[in-house]
């Protein structure tokens, strides 16, 4: 049996020591997915597992023309194993599942339903509404910062951090995460006009192997929302950050030098001493620097976008009549 060259639905799924997760994984997505009309592949991209969970999806892919293993050299962490699985997949769809268990594969059948029901909709983003993970390790964390992610960025999701996520592929053509933005992906998407809507799932306990996340991940999402929300905000127009603050420094200083100036040429004061000195000379140089910095930010926007580079907005087919 061989696979087509296309197929209509991709689901990846980052491994990281699943040893024991792994053929449920596996028979689970095949019972699931076996029985729907649309052509189907499993990605699975091992993140560097050091339990033998390579040599187990290798053996497992021998039997299986549709399980697609793909193998980094080390661990990079789950958003690049997950854009690993973006470049490799094939699919129209892209469905998002961690390999951990505690998401169902039997979900993913009526979310393909709801996406084919809502045209207009690019992304459904699983919300566990009653998940099953420790409450001061796990859900209260991430209550606290999905919250503050949906203010900063203003797309507004009960559960950012739920792995099981459809995308059309058009909508994340240009999203490139690393770092912790896997769970970012709907708002970066929505910054190229993407519609996104959620949809409720069932969660598991974890039964077999360790977990992987922690109470620190907590504070990497956040330091990463910086990023992010400076992303959506300026990555367009990096003058209006950084030439914002370089006026507000720079203005100020020059007219602490005017005022100085005006002392020492007219009233023969003598200023080398002052420390109103030494702030208009450190505003005005901080100022230029910033200033200096949104020049460059513009042009390398402008090299980033032209000619033939990254596109800044996503088409649609024209509304039916």
């Amino acid at each position: 049996m061989t696979m087509p060259e296309s197929v209509r639905v991709s689901i990846l799924a980052p491994i990281y020591n699943e040893y024991d997760n792994l053929p449920d994984l596996v028979n689970r997505v095949e019972s699931v997915m076996s029985g729907q009309p649309d052509s189907w592949e499993l990605v699975c991209v091992d993140d560097g597992s050091r339990d033998g969970s390579d040599k187990l999806l290798a053996k497992l892919a021998t039997s299986r023309p549709w399980l697609r293993p793909f193998f980094l050299r080390r661990n990079y962490g789950q958003s690049t194993a997950m854009q690993a699985g973006f470049d490799a997949a094939r699919g129209e769809i892209l469905v998002t599942i961690d390999g951990d268990m505690q998401n169902d594969p039997a979900d993913i059948p009526r979310l393909l339903k709801m996406l084919d029901e809502h045209p207009e909709i690019d992304i459904i983003s699983g919300w566990r509404r009653h998940r099953q993970d420790k409450a001061f390790s796990r859900k209260i964390p991430s209550m606290i910062a999905n919250r503050l992610i949906s203010k900063v960025t203003g797309v507004r999701l009960h559960d950012y951090g739920c792995s099981l996520k459809l995308y059309r592929r058009e909508a994340i053509r240009y999203v490139k995460i690393y770092g912790e933005l896997h769970r970012f992906i709907p708002a970066l998407a929505h910054e190229y006009g993407a519609k996104v809507m959620e949809a409720e799932v069932n969660h598991f306990p974890r039964t077999k192997g360790v977990s992987k996340y922690g109470i620190d991940r907590t504070i990497r999402v956040l330091l990463d929302l910086m990023w992010v929300k400076f992303m959506l905000r300026f990555l367009h127009r990096p003058m209006h950050a950084f030439g914002g603050a370089g006026a507000a420094m720079f203005f100020p200083g020059f007219l602490i030098l005017l005022y100085l100036a005006g002392l020492k040429l007219f009233a023969g004061a003598d200023i080398g001493g002052r420390p109103l000195l030494l702030m208009g000379v450190m505003l005005t140089l901080m100022g230029a620097n910033f200033i200096g910095m949104g020049i460059l930010g513009e042009m390398l926007t402008r090299i980033w976008h032209e000619p033939g580079g990254k596109a800044q907005y996503l088409l649609r087919e024209p509304p039916s009549q």
